[in-house]
């Protein structure tokens, strides 16, 4: 069992459990607090308490611990938006607060958030099995999400490109809220409102170029 302090700086680590597990919490926070950028191998090993050589038993090296972290987030952001579209609410609701959820784990979880999009997979070795690319997957939720909530389509427009609309804004908001760039003030929308309105426009924009024939 990993018994964690409040941050990195601790120099107190897990107590020798799955040592594997305890590496990638100690990425995630680390990248959290310092960026991707922001620590080394040795910094992980000091965390948890263990010597840089043992981390070679788990990871090949860096960008390898770094794209398990990415992998896991993933895997928690896809949680997350697949039971934003299980709940309840008519399908343009539960489509939106997918949007919502985006911009909740951003925020949430910072470490994870800045490994799915910014870790490289390692050089692969031809004895490897491939992986799925994590964009690839996620933006296939997000067409299929779509795909769901309007089933009748957007006539001739295709769904991808919409679904790429309305990835950007979601990732671009969450940015620039993350940045500390968003105005803020009486009056000015939350990240949460600019998403909604922005995920209406592109979608009741694309659905009003089916009904006028565009």
């Amino acid at each position: 069992m990993r018994h964690w302090r409040s941050g990195p700086s601790d120099r107190r680590g897990y107590h020798h459990g799955n040592l594997k597990e305890a590496l990638i919490e100690a990425a995630r926070r680390f990248i959290a607090e310092r960026g991707l950028g922001g620590f080394t191998l040795v910094d992980a090993a000091r965390l948890v308490g263990v010597s840089p050589a043992a981390l070679y038993r788990h990871f090949r090296g860096r960008e390898a611990l770094l794209e398990e972290v990415a992998e896991r987030g993933f895997a928690e952001l896809a949680g997350r938006l697949g039971r934003a579209l299980r709940g309840p609410g008519t399908p343009l609701e539960r489509f939106t607060r997918m949007g919502e959820a985006y911009l909740a784990f951003a925020e949430e979880e910072p470490g994870y958030y800045a490994a799915i999009f910014e870790a490289r997979p390692p050089a692969a070795e031809s004895c490897d099995p491939p992986r799925s690319p994590r964009d690839a997957d996620a933006f296939a939720l997000l067409v299929e999400a779509l795909r769901t909530t309007f089933p009748e389509g957007f006539s001739g427009v295709d769904p991808r490109f919409i679904a790429l609309e309305v990835w950007a804004l979601s990732h671009g908001i969450a940015t620039l809220a993350a940045a500390k760039r968003l105005p803020a003030g009486p009056g000015l929308p939350s990240k949460y409102d600019l998403l909604r309105a922005g995920v209406l426009a592109l979608v009741h924009g694309a659905a009003s170029g089916r009904r006028d024939g565009a």
